[in-house]
């Protein structure tokens, strides 16, 4: 009897055992030198509306000097109060154009209150390895894994033959005016002689990376209406808020249909045009909210409006002017372009991701040899720094090295795991090998 309740109790510790989280794998000393720098760069406060830009050059320029990179800092505001750092390993042939790896400091708000841990701890799951903070996809991960990738290359005793460069640029999340927008209008931009960028892209949930060719175009909608006011209890022909309303009615029977093409997986989110309203205007104040038993006289609504650089953007305008907001309802409209639909030679802005654009191979032959698969090239369907460099016709691509990964960036709890975050690295020690090594 005594061996069979030791082999029970046996049983008993394995079944207790398997129940808990498992421990976190070991990882080298680097490795964990690794994580610690990704943590202490997300602890620095860099969320809209106040990013400590001062704190995250304190923390980047040192640690881009201890890796042996030249660092300059660039300003193109007069208070010099937005940074953009400029980090350069020189190539052997400078005659090459050059490789730019790109990464904004800033990022989105929070909501503290709605975080399982403080979005500023860099708070790391020990069953997990996810660590949580804000910025960790959106993209604080990235130039940790540049700098850390660099890092090893030299190691390595690899030396590049192009120069290959990294800018940390501001404020992309509330557009770039003062940071990559600038910086690509510049002199000192220009005599860096980008042949090829890479900047971020977006986690994958499978186990294939993702990569963006392209950005969809941001355009903003304002429609307004006009019409006689009357009595609440009154129907009649012509009402601003009854025409905003067939504007509004109309808009959204569009936007459902290029959201079913993405539900039924004929397009991605980024090849059809989205149309969402954002507000609407409308109504009488009174006192206590708004007059009940009168329409009012006039309304508007906005939309943002975002339009693949492969849409033929003169139909757009089309369905607007005719369709959304026809002038015999009484409706006016403003169609704001942000930012140009065609790049310095007149061609539509993205990047071709086939044998006429070299880079591509490369960096297809690079995650291959990292032992990665690529996704189907896909256009992102928000904005990013890319779009200043493809106007001006340099070859950009999209990447984040994030496979097996929810989606989280602006979302609460966002997160990215630790091996997640290591395998990065090795990514990018292809990346840039292969990119700077290209004789084309």
């Amino acid at each position: 009897m005594a061996p069979l309740r030791h082999h029970r109790l046996l049983l008993a510790v394995v079944l207790l055992l398997s129940g808990l989280p498992h421990p976190a794998h070991p990882f080298t000393e680097l490795e964990s030198d690794q994580i610690a720098r990704f943590q202490e760069y997300l602890r620095i406060r860099t969320a809209h509306p106040s990013p400590d830009y001062a704190g995250a050059a304190a923390f980047l320029l040192p640690y881009a000097e201890s890796v042996g990179l030249r660092a300059t800092t660039l300003h193109f505001t007069p208070c010099k109060t937005k940074p953009l750092l400029l980090l350069t390993w020189p190539g052997s042939d400078p005659s090459l154009p050059s490789v730019l790896l790109n990464s904004h400091i800033d990022s989105v708000p929070t909501e503290p209150e709605r975080w399982w841990h403080p979005p500023f701890a860099a708070h790391r799951d020990a069953a997990t390895g996810r660590i949580y903070a804000r910025g960790a996809q959106d993209d604080k991960c990235l130039p940790v894994q540049y700098l850390e990738a660099i890092r090893g290359l030299r190691a390595a005793g690899f030396e590049p033959a192009r120069t290959v460069h990294i800018s940390l640029v501001p404020d992309e999340e509330i557009g770039g005016a003062d940071g990559f927008a600038e910086f690509a209008r510049s002199e000192e931009f220009r005599a860096l002689n980008i042949g090829f960028m890479l900047d971020e892209g977006q986690a994958s949930p499978t186990d294939v990376f993702r990569v963006f060719y392209a950005d969809r175009l941001v355009w903003r909608l304002i429609v307004k209406a006009a019409g006689a006011p009357g009595h609440g209890s009154r129907m009649f022909d012509g009402a601003a808020v009854g025409s905003l309303m067939d504007c509004v009615e109309t808009v959204a029977g569009f936007r459902e249909a290029q959201f079913g093409k993405v539900k039924a997986g004929e397009k991605g989110p980024g090849e059809v045009v989205s149309a969402n309203p954002v507000y609407m205007k409308a109504g009488i104040p009174s006192p206590t909210g708004f007059v009940m038993n009168m329409q009012p006289s006039e309304a508007e609504v906005g939309f943002d409006l975002r339009i693949p650089p492969t849409e033929d953007i003169e139909q757009i305008k089309r369905r607007v002017k005719e369709e959304w907001a026809p002038a015999h309802k009484n409706l006016t409209y403003e169609l704001l372009q942000k930012g140009p639909v065609t790049d310095v030679a007149g061609r539509p802005i993205f990047t071709a991701t086939n044998e006429s654009n070299p880079w591509w191979s490369v960096f297809e032959k690079a995650i291959t040899s990292a032992g990665g698969k690529l996704s189907k090239p896909e256009i992102l369907s928000s904005t990013t720094d890319s779009r200043f460099v493809r106007q001006l016709g340099i070859p950009a691509l999209g990447f984040s090295p994030m496979t097996n990964t929810p989606i989280l960036l602006h979302d609460n709890n966002e997160f990215l795991e630790d091996k997640v975050f290591l395998r990065g690295i090795k990514v990018y020690e292809h990346v840039i090998r292969a990119l700077s090594s290209f004789q084309g």
